[in-house]
């Protein structure tokens, strides 16, 4: 018997992550896209059979299950309480969230299943299980994370690489990091373990950024029937 179709609501939807999500989700048959939501009030109300929302107005939107959220700090609050006051769940990308908002998040997930990350890739979040082995694994080893990003991102360490030092430094390494800003880079990170004569090296390179989107749209199928709490994308790999 297959599942039914989702309800997804999209919400941040005329950002880069957003246009990337509606796109791969319009050709996934798991899903309906119900409703979409952008921080303005949009000129055009509906776009092939679906509505645009304001985010003003986001307790109007219909009836949703899942809401893949690629928005601000500042619109947030707003679609993590819709989503715990309808019973639906929450898969989101919005990074730059504070320490009030993290609690939040926390709270949620008590009452709703989601997914929170800074990075949607499967690759990545395999990457992050390997870094885990490995530190444990090699007590004492020199671990180091270089990234590298294109010339416009700003901050550094990237978000991916300090998640991947936390995974180290969770099984006893203590990371050091490195940052590149070269060219157009969509993201590169390399873990390395380094030891008396051998080194290890773990290394996962993006070159499309539809693997974000791809990866938050599989992370919201995978929690179509999963009871409340807070997942992490690799608990969706296999």
């Amino acid at each position: 018997m297959s599942n039914p179709t989702r309800r997804l609501l999209i919400h941040g939807a005329n950002g880069r992550m957003g246009r990337a999500v509606r796109r791969i989700a319009a050709t996934d048959a798991r899903f309906e896209i119900v409703g979409i939501v952008s921080r303005a009030t949009p000129e055009t109300r509906v776009v092939d059979g679906i509505p645009f929302f304001a985010a003003s107005e986001l307790p109007a939107v219909p009836e949703f299950d899942v809401a893949i959220d690629f928005s601000l700090p500042e619109a947030f609050d707003g679609i993590l309480g819709e989503c715990v006051k309808r019973g639906a769940a929450l898969v989101s990308g919005t990074t730059g969230i504070d320490d009030a908002q993290r609690a939040a998040l926390e709270s949620a997930s008590s009452k709703i299943p989601l997914v929170w990350a800074s990075n949607f890739s499967l690759g990545v979040a395999l990457l992050h299980q390997l870094v885990e082995t490995a530190a444990a694994r090699l007590p004492g080893w020199d671990c180091d994370i270089v990234e590298s990003h294109h010339v416009h991102k700003k901050d550094a360490p990237s978000g991916t690489a300090l998640t991947l030092g936390a995974a180290a430094e969770a099984s006893g390494a203590k990371p050091h990091y490195a940052s590149l800003r070269a060219g157009d880079i969509v993201g590169e990170h390399l873990v390395q373990f380094t030891g008396q004569g051998e080194r290890i090296e773990l290394i996962h390179r993006a070159t499309d950024r539809d693997i974000f989107a791809r990866g938050a749209v599989h992370a919201a199928a995978w929690l179509q029937g999963k009871p409340a709490g807070r997942y992490k994308v690799g608990d969706t790999l296999g």
